[in-house]
């Protein structure tokens, strides 16, 4: 394999703002630090952290690269001293930054190999969806089957991909979303309740069709005024899982119901973790899910492609929330 060149296309943010901040730039290909293995990218996933960082409100942790960019696919061309992994191995790979360049450095744990049958934009589309989905709601949340669970977002990223997991892991799955076109794609991927936020409200759906019970599980990316009307939702013993906040990060409940009912409240970044921790995520992952993929039970679900030098418009798509699954960034060799 030849060796990678000197210098690279990368995607810089010029200054917090809206998508016109995302610059073409040139910059030195990384040189992979001890753990290490240097990934050829051949396409990356846009995720909501990328759209957070570029206006300002969620920084790269201490010794994180400043291009954005969370989960990479490729081909590896250089993995010094690493006993698994060999240059020309194709892999996906989790990373805590600089996903939307030509070559990315990746912790050699926090890879994992191409799962069979899938292309490399799919793989692109799996690690920071999969791996948050994974810890938060079966890690977490402890879904097990046969119980109820109500993900917020159905058409994101982690929406699809949770209704998928919890479908294939026979549990129950209610999703809220935006219109009934997606409503009807939450229901395609495994949802046996669909709720449109536009015009239900999901406390009065959540009670009338669970006869009052409520569900077991919620996870939830919206926060905000969402979080009094999940406690409502939920069951006794029931778990509220946060991983996100569009709607906000402040708000008021009654914490009657948390003692009536013995919730759970919790929640998690993944960004901010280990390099040991997001590894041993990856293998637990990779133990439990990639066999899904094989079976063809759950897969990515890709809403759209754009080149990595059309980052903007990618994330124009994102903001609109016309998007259903992924939007991926690729780059033709």
């Amino acid at each position: 394999m030849m060796p990678p060149p000197i210098l690279m296309t990368v995607i810089e943010i010029a200054g917090a703002g809206g998508p016109d901040v995302l610059q073409p730039a040139t910059r030195p290909v990384p040189l992979p630090a001890p753990g290490e293995v240097l990934v050829r990218v051949e396409a990356a996933g846009v995720n909501r952290p990328d759209v957070m960082q570029r206006l300002g409100k969620y920084p790269p942790p201490p010794g994180a690269s400043d291009i954005p960019g969370l989960e990479i696919a490729g081909t590896i061309v250089s993995a010094p001293a690493d006993r698994r992994w060999r240059a020309g191995d194709r892999v996906c790979a989790l990373v805590s930054g600089g996903g939307y360049a030509e070559y990315c450095a990746a912790p050699a744990g926090q890879c994992l190999p191409v799962p069979d049958g899938l292309d490399i934009v799919a793989a692109a589309a799996i690690p920071e969806t999969f791996f948050t989905v994974w810890a938060n709601l079966f890690q977490r949340g402890g879904l097990r089957a046969g119980e109820r669970v109500l993900i917020h977002g159905g058409t994101s990223g982690i929406g699809t991909t949770a209704i998928q997991l919890a479908h294939a892991c026979d549990a129950i799955v209610y999703a809220t979303a935006g219109s009934e076109e997606k409503c009807e794609a939450c229901r395609r991927l495994g949802a046996a309740v669909a709720i449109n936020y536009q015009t239900e409200d999901f406390v009065d759906v959540v009670r009338g069709e669970t006869d009052g019970a409520g569900v077991d599980v919620i996870l939830d990316i919206v926060g905000g005024d969402y979080f009094p009307r999940n406690l409502e939702s939920l069951g006794l013993n029931g778990r509220l899982v946060q991983i996100g906040l569009l709607g906000g990060a402040r708000t008021t409940f009654d914490l009657t119901r948390v003692l009536h009912r013995r919730l759970t409240i919790t929640g998690s970044t993944l960004r901010a973790r280990t390099v040991e921790e997001k590894s041993s995520l990856a293998r637990d992952v990779e133990a439990n899910v990639w066999p899904l993929i094989a079976a063809g039970r759950v897969r990515p679900i890709i809403d759209r492609t754009f080149p990595l030098t059309e980052a903007a418009k990618a994330h124009r798509r994102m903001e609109s929330s016309q998007h259903i699954g992924k939007i991926v960034l690729t780059k033709n060799w």
